[in-house]
C-alpha cells in the first residue's frame, strides 16, 4: 500500500513538472517558412511586394530621390522667374522717357513688357508721323506678344501706320482681315470696319462705304464705331453713290476729271489716316 502511494505521488510529480503546450508548436500543415520565396512560389500580395522591394529597393530609393530633387529645382527655378519678373516691372515703370523706354525695350525683347514697350513707342511714331519707325515697332511690338488682344491692337496700328506712309493697298488689306476675322475681338473689327468706311468716303467710293457701314452693323449697330462711319457715309455728296458713271455710245469716256470733280485715280487714293481710337 506504502509502494502503491510512493508510485502515485512520482506519477503526480512528473505530470506536473511537464509544460502544459509544447514551447514551439509547430501547427501542422504550416510549412511557409520552411520553402523559400522567389517568382515561382510567392502567391500572395505580401509575398509579391516584398519580393519586389528585395529585388528593386535601389532603383526605388533612387527614382524617389529624383522626384524630389525635381520638385526642389522647379519650386527655385520658379522663385528665381518670380523675382526676375519684379525686376523688369521695376525697369519697366522706371523708364519715364523715350531713350529710357527705347534701352527697356531692346534689352527686354523676351517680355511681354517689352512688347509693350515696342507698342507705346509705336503709337508714338505714328503719331509723330514717321510711319516708317511705327511700322517696325509695331512689328516688334507683335513679335515680343505672341498673342492676345495687344497683338490685335498693334495689327491695327501698324495697317494704319502704312496707310500713313503711302501704302493704301497693304494697309487696306490688312484691315479687312482684322474686320473680316471671326475669331477677332469684336472692338479690334468694328474699329478695322470703321476705318475701312472712312478710306472709302475719302476716296468717293460710296458702294463699299455702305457695305461697311452694313457690316457694322451686323458686328454691333450700338458700337460707337458703328455710329460714326454711319455719320460719315452721310457726308458723302448724292452723285458719289456712282463714283463711276456710265459712258454714252455717243460720247467717249473722258480722260480728264470725271463728272462730280473727282480726278480719275492713276495710283493710291488720296486719304485722310486716322489715329487708332480717334
Amino acid at each position: 500500500m506504502v509502494l502503491l502511494s510512493s508510485t502515485v505521488l512520482r506519477l503526480e510529480t512528473s505530470r506536473m513538472s511537464m509544460p502544459a503546450t509544447p514551447s514551439n508548436p509547430t501547427p501542422a500543415g504550416d510549412d511557409r517558412n520552411l520553402v523559400a520565396v522567389d517568382p515561382t512560389t510567392a502567391t500572395t500580395f505580401e509575398d509579391k511586394v516584398g519580393l519586389f522591394w528585395k529585388n528593386n529597393r535601389n532603383v526605388v530609393i533612387v527614382l524617389c530621390v529624383l522626384v524630389v530633387l525635381a520638385l526642389a529645382a522647379k519650386e527655385v527655378w520658379q522663385y528665381f522667374a518670380r523675382q526676375k519678373e519684379l525686376e523688369v516691372e521695376k525697369a519697366y515703370v522706371a523708364a519715364t522717357t523715350p531713350e529710357q523706354l527705347k534701352s527697356f525695350a531692346a534689352t527686354h525683347e523676351d517680355y511681354a513688357l517689352g512688347g509693350i514697350a515696342h507698342l507705346r513707342m509705336a503709337d508714338d511714331a505714328y503719331k509723330a508721323g514717321k510711319s516708317t519707325d511705327a511700322v517696325t515697332e509695331y512689328d516688334k511690338a507683335i513679335a515680343a506678344l505672341k498673342s492676345g488682344p495687344l497683338v490685335a491692337r498693334a495689327q491695327l496700328g501698324r495697317a494704319l501706320a502704312k496707310i500713313q506712309a503711302g501704302k493704301t493697298a497693304e494697309g487696306q488689306a490688312d484691315l479687312k482681315k482684322l474686320a473680316d476675322d471671326t475669331n477677332q475681338l469684336k472692338a479690334v473689327r468694328t474699329e478695322s470696319a470703321y476705318h475701312l468706311t472712312s478710306l472709302a468716303v475719302d476716296a468717293g467710293n460710296a458702294t463699299d462705304a455702305q457695305k461697311y457701314v452694313e457690316q457694322l452693323m451686323q458686328l454691333d449697330a450700338t458700337s460707337p464705331w458703328t455710329q460714326r462711319a454711319m455719320a460719315i457715309r452721310a457726308t458723302m455728296p448724292a452723285q458719289a453713290s456712282n463714283p463711276t458713271p456710265p459712258v454714252s455710245a455717243a460720247a467717249p469716256a473722258s480722260k480728264g476729271p470725271a463728272a462730280g470733280g473727282a480726278k480719275k485715280e492713276t495710283g493710291s487714293p488720296a486719304v485722310q489716316v486716322k489715329i487708332p481710337g480717334k
